[in-house]
């Protein structure tokens, strides 16, 4: 493991009482835990007499020829004495005052633990981009190239000649560069062996070499002006009218609002600051999200089982799991906000974890209506300066709720007493790569027993990990789950007993054998045609964004594939008249699409599948006054979108939305009467033991999308394989039958719940050494105790460029084996092969 040389579980780090004394000792050292890929033991600096350091400050110190951030561990009376004093070197400053409180330390080390992931990474994970910075190495040229002294370069003709074609290759570089200024690193990506020819420039005195300190995020300032005495006689006209219009906005507001409404420039805030009428001082400026203004909402009346749920999870306080199961439109989201509620006000916070960026949105309106601004919002779309904000706004102390995705449950909270996750079953909870590969439910319940607090997971397609371990009791019933006390809550009915909608399974064989070869079966053109008349709205739902899945010749069947992945290409339509588009899902390679058939010239050349462009194209040509919008990664890609589009279509600006798994999402659109299911077979026909598990959850879930205002609703599901188990579950929204017959499988298997896997993924630009490091691994692990599944080539070989082969550890969780040392295992990795460890993957194609 990576922290085997680190001795942390006495310490208690970054208490707000910490001592810098140590007895009548002053602690004049420091240990600190630094941010550079390889280095992962401890590193001891000597304290400035300025800086008051405490364990748990977010330092900057100098590392080699670096400069880097790193976390101060702990205060050291003497240094260790292999140091000699002489050599250690001094800390640089402090970015951030005392942050990873004790508990909070203890989750960031039981994720590097359980993950095998070096504790530096998990820590970046944590903290919000910008915090630990990294200085780099640039060179400049030398304004005049005589300035290093070398007149006789310049005395020739060609007074490049004297230089070898590397350091030509450098300069000229550098020559169109309008700074004259590039990192090292990016010179030795363009330049072979670019550091023989910088030495040289050097010596020349042609060039300068600098190191350029880390752009750390800072607060963002603001000047802002107050007025500090009465209006007297010695002012000017113009003055008197400033300083009037500052007294009417209550005597302070921001320098740059009041230069715009007096029309005036800076130079009269100045005098007036002379003569003491006003103060123009710095202040910090929050960046955090803003929502759009909101009408104050009260809590709503509960049903039966909503109250019943709602008192369960108000007598805990102190750690337990909940299972909220409730169908769609049964009304979790106000239980969430009822069980937030007296919290706030006995002084806790609550954290709340969606799966998806395009659910927060509409989430987030629902919870600031009901609290106003003690809700933030932390995820990876909000700018690094939003983000840095929203963080240290969590510091406070202040009693708050923050909404985020999976990175959220780092989020630093002090006095935590709730922790719910929203549609828990979500594969989006998962993070695959780059390490660590946590999963926000696992990294939530351990935050949740350190936090002693309860956590609820709320769902109406439960995974099967949760069902097994907290949800198979009656309603209401509690017993004793993984880690502690468990509770299944259940809310089987809608609010106001609405019925969930019918499903109709339309199986689309026959209606190609009766003559229909429209992608939309008879069944739903005459509800599209319905929807209409009668000015109601729909969803409609495809597993894959773009227009085509794959473009292939009708001649000879060539596919056209990207050229640095084992994967077709797909049609993306971009406008009309505008040249037709081909790319990569997979590395985003992107080229036009060709005339003629690459291998036999042939201009047959036809798109296959369907995408969101291409149902849209369909719905043009079929039903012209029908509008849409389409919602997908390739629509929702700008900040702000997500929002945007679903606000035009709450607005009734648009009468269907088409879109991909996001419209799964937990999204509640109560005018929305009709959900069609374009193909279910793509998600049912997957090489993955979970792909039953994630079809229904899909199927469901946007199922439900249907029906939750006053008009009933309709679902309408499109397949070749209408005997499927899956289907038939999905028909009666079904959830017990399904899981039970799913469950059978899985344990006649050893697959989770019931077995527990690691995953080994590995890839590298050289296709024969990762096979043979593949099989020199699967050798070194062969052992009784747990079962090896490969090596195996990825279901998708070769991903820009990098070939992938993959290892399968599987073993039971109740004869938990001795696992390899992970580290002999990654030595059996040349540096050419990367090697991710994926404990509990959610995706093993």
């Amino acid at each position: 493991m990576y922290i085997n040389d680190i001795n942390l579980s006495p310490l208690v780090v970054s208490e707000p009482s910490e001592s810098y004394q140590s007895g009548k000792t002053l602690n004049r050292w420091v240990e600190v835990l630094v941010d550079c890929p390889g280095s992962t033991g401890l590193f001891t600096y000597r304290l400035p007499a300025q800086l008051e350091i405490k364990p748990g400050d977010i330092l900057s110190v100098p590392f080699g020829a670096q400069q880097l951030g790193a976390i101060a561990i702990r205060l050291l009376a003497q240094p260790n004495i292999d140091l000699p004093p002489e050599k250690i070197r001094e800390v640089e400053d402090i970015v951030s005052v005392g942050f990873f409180p004790s508990a909070y330390w203890e989750l960031l080390n039981r994720v590097a633990a359980y993950y095998y992931t070096p504790l530096i990474q998990v820590i970046r994970v944590a903290l919000p981009p910008g915090l630990l910075g990294r200085s780099q190495r640039r060179i400049r040229l030398v304004e005049g190239r005589g300035a290093g002294g070398n007149s006789y370069l310049l005395a020739s003709a060609d007074p490049l000649a004297f230089l070898t074609p590397t350091a030509r290759q450098v300069w000229e570089l550098l020559q169109g560069q309008a700074a004259r200024d590039y990192s090292f690193v990016y010179l030795q990506q363009k330049v072979k062996s670019a550091y023989r020819g910088i030495r040289e420039l050097l010596r020349f005195g042609l060039v300068e070499s600098y190191l350029e300190p880390p752009r750390l995020t800072r607060p963002k300032l603001q000047k802002a002006v107050t007025l500090t005495g009465t209006i007297d006689d010695d002012l000017t006209t113009r003055q008197r009218e400033i300083l009037e219009v500052l007294r009417r906005h209550g005597g302070e507001l921001w320098q740059n609002e009041l230069l715009q409404i007096c029309n005036a420039s800076s130079s009269i805030l100045k005098t007036l600051a002379q003569k003491g009428y006003i103060v123009v001082e710095e202040r910090e400026v929050l960046r955090t999200e803003q929502g759009p203004a909101l009408v104050g909402d009260g809590a709503k009346s509960l049903t039966t089982d909503q109250a019943s749920a709602l008192e369960t999870i108000q007598t805990l306080d102190e750690f337990a799991q909940i299972l909220l199961h409730g169908v769609t439109g049964s009304g979790k989201t106000e239980v969430y906000l009822q069980a937030i509620t007296p919290l706030l006000n006995q002084g806790k916070s609550a954290l709340v974890l969606v799966p998806e960026i395009g659910l927060t949105p509409q989430l987030t309106d629902r919870f600031r209506a009901r609290f106003g601004n003690k809700v933030s919002v932390y995820h990876s779309a909000l700018s690094d300066g939003e983000r840095y904000d929203t963080w240290r706004q969590m510091l406070t102390g202040e009693p708050q709720v923050v909404i985020g995705t999976r990175s959220a449950v780092f989020a630093p909270l002090p006095n935590l007493g709730l922790i719910i996750l929203d549609e828990e079953h979500d594969s989006s909870f998962k993070q695959d790569s780059p390490i660590p590969t946590y999963h926000a439910r696992t990294v939530a319940q351990w935050r949740a027993e350190l936090e002693n607090c309860p956590l609820v997971l709320g769902s109406a397609t439960p995974s099967l990990e949760t069902w097994v371990s907290v949800g198979r009791q009656e309603a209401g019933g509690r017993g004793q789950g993984a880690g502690g006390r468990s509770y299944y809550l259940s809310l089987p009915e809608r609010i106001n007993s609405r019925p969930l909608p019918p499903v109709e399974i339309v199986d689309m064989r026959q209606e190609l054998q009766q003559g229909n070869r429209s992608i939309f079966s008879r069944s739903l053109q005459a509800a599209l045609q319905e929807l209409q008349e009668r000015k109601q709205q729909g969803i409609l739902f495809i597993h894959r964004r773009g227009h085509s899945t794959f473009v292939s010749c009708r001649s000879c069947g060539y596919v056209l594939e990207c050229p640095h992945c084992d994967v077709s290409l797909a049609y993306h339509h971009t406008e009309e008249k505008a040249p037709e588009l081909l790319r990569c899902h997979y590395c985003n390679y992107a080229r036009s699409h060709p005339k003629f058939c690459p291998d036999c010239s042939s201009p047959y050349l036809k798109f296959f599948g369907s995408g969101t462009q291409r149902v849209t194209q369909e719905l043009a040509r079929q039903f012209r006054d029908l509008k849409y919008i389409r919602f997908d990664s390739d629509t929702t890609r700008n900040k702000g979108s997500h929002r945007t589009l679903l606000t035009q279509f709450a607005n009734g600006e648009a009468d269907l939305l088409v879109g991909t798994q996001m419209l799964t999402k937990g999204l509640d659109l109560p005018q929305v009467t009709l959900v069609g299911v374009v193909a279910a077979d793509g998600l049912l026909n997957l090489s993955d033991y979970r792909a039953s598990e994630r079809a229904f959850q899909t199927l469901t879930q946007v199922a439900g999308r249907a029906g939750r205002g006053e008009d009933p609703g309709r679902v309408i599901v499109q397949t070749y394989t209408t005997e499927h188990q899956v289907i038939t579950a999905v028909r009666s929204h079904d959830y017990q039958s399904f899981s039970q017959a799913e469950l059978e499988q899985r344990q006649a298997l050893n697959y989770p719940p019931y077995g527990r896997l690691i995953l080994l993924r590995l890839s590298s630009l050289d296709p024969i050494q990762v096979q043979n490091t593949a099989q020199v691994i699967a050798i070194a692990l062969s052992t009784e105790e747990f079962e090896i599944l490969g090596p195996a080539p990825a279901s998708i070989l070769r991903v820009a460029n990098r070939y992938r082969w993959q290892i399968l550890i599987k073993f039971a969780p109740d004869a938990l084996p001795q696992l390899p040392d992970w580290e002999e295992v990654r030595s059996l990795c040349p540096s050419s092969v990367s090697l991710t460890i994926d404990v509990d993957p959610i995706n093993i194609m």
